[in-house]
């Protein structure tokens, strides 16, 4: 599967654009600040239907237009074609058409158009909170199992409805009660899922990490929550006194983690921008993998500012993974044109190269083979 086409209109800094792509390897090369992020955020909203960064739907929005629209003609093996076409009103209002037809429901096509993305931006994953890597695992899943999307929202709600409870001067305990029993079913299952995930990743983002790296470092992800310990049900018993005196419901799958190690310590602590970028790369092809796995075919892959914080024994290590079989249509941006070049001629595949200033792009070189 990959995209053969897209037009954008007024997409952050993109006014306008229609680009053909090779179905291997795509370079985009420019200045910072130019558009090549722009061009593989549209690419990630095309499939997901919101960006890769924390911005909303308006401010997607080309200063001073009154609508974005981004389509994208995809190409399957099996001769299949799908035209996908997403666009956001003035009013904040999405549209989402598949084959021009309209959707009602946008969390039905997430998941059609597998896409996985490295960007710098994946940092927050390990400097952040727990809150980040619990999203992490969600969009995942939620590309995945559509029934954990449904028990993820319930769950929410329903935490929602109790927190609001615990806050209350008269607490009504029988209906905390409900609540909580209520609570346990979609629990257990988010639980699950991302322990589940979670080992699934685990050999794979290994095996990618010791390639990238040479086997210079040995690193894990172990997932902590609250349910290793015990059942919701009885964890909301035990802590029921406590809640009631904090406010607010202290246990739960809301409060899981993903501890990321190396060599048996906190890579946060310990490692540093290399290893920890070579970790993040290793964790998205893991991701790539899994995927890949599940739908029968390859995700699109997303590189952005691939050669930051990597040393050329590992930019080669990596390149030499990526131009593997396995890897279908892959998506590089790099501020250095003759790097870009260089790497072009020496992996040997076919690839399309553009530029891009202001917004605007320009075909470099196309070439097949």
């Amino acid at each position: 599967m990959y995209i053969d086409k897209i037009i954008i209109s007024n997409f952050k800094n993109i006014e306008t654009a229609e680009l053909t792509f090779s179905k291997k390897f795509n370079y985009i090369t420019g200045n910072n600040g130019e558009g090549k992020t722009n061009l593989l955020d549209a690419l990630y909203y095309l499939s997901l239907t919101k960006s890769y960064f924390p911005v909303t739907d308006k401010q997607l929005i080309f200063n001073g237009s009154e609508a974005m629209s981004i389509n994208g003609t995809y190409q399957f093996d099996d001769d299949l074609r799908e035209v996908i076409a997403i666009g956001i009103k003035g009013s904040g209002e999405k549209v989402l058409k598949r084959n021009g037809k309209s959707l009602s429901t946008l969390s039905s096509y997430i998941g059609v158009i597998p896409i996985v993305m490295v960007s710098p931006w994946d940092t927050s994953l390990i400097s952040e909170s727990g809150e980040t890597r619990r999203k992490y695992l969600n969009y995942i899943l939620s590309q995945t199992d559509r029934d954990y999307f449904r028990h993820l929202i319930s769950y929410n709600h329903l935490l929602a409805q109790r927190n609001k409870l615990l806050k209350d001067e008269s607490i009504n305990d029988d209906l905390i009660e409900t609540i909580s029993m209520q609570l346990e079913n979609h629990a257990t299952y988010i639980y699950n899922c991302r322990e589940s995930l979670c080992r699934e990743l685990s050999v794979p983002v290994k095996r990618y990490y010791e390639a990238i790296s040479s086997g210079k470092e040995k690193i894990d992800l172990l997932y902590t929550s609250d349910l290793q310990r015990s059942t919701m049900e009885q964890l909301l018993i035990d802590s029921y006194q406590r809640d009631r005196i904090l406010k607010y419901t202290s246990v739960g799958v809301q409060r899981d983690d993903i501890d990321f190690l190396m060599n048996g310590q906190s890579i946060k602590k310990f490692g540093s921008q290399g290893q920890q970028k070579s970790f993040l790369t290793a964790l998205k092809l893991a991701q790539f993998s899994l995927l890949r796995q599940k739908n029968g075919f390859s995700p699109i892959l997303l590189l952005d500012d691939l050669f930051d914080r990597l040393d050329t024994e590992r930019i080669n290590s990596l390149l030499h993974l990526v131009s593997s079989d396995e890897f279908g249509q892959i998506f590089i941006t790099d501020s250095n044109k003759l790097r870009i070049n260089q790497i072009a001629d020496s992996i040997g595949s076919s690839f399309k190269s553009f530029t891009v200033v202001n917004g605007s792009f320009i075909t470099e070189r196309d070439e097949e083979r």
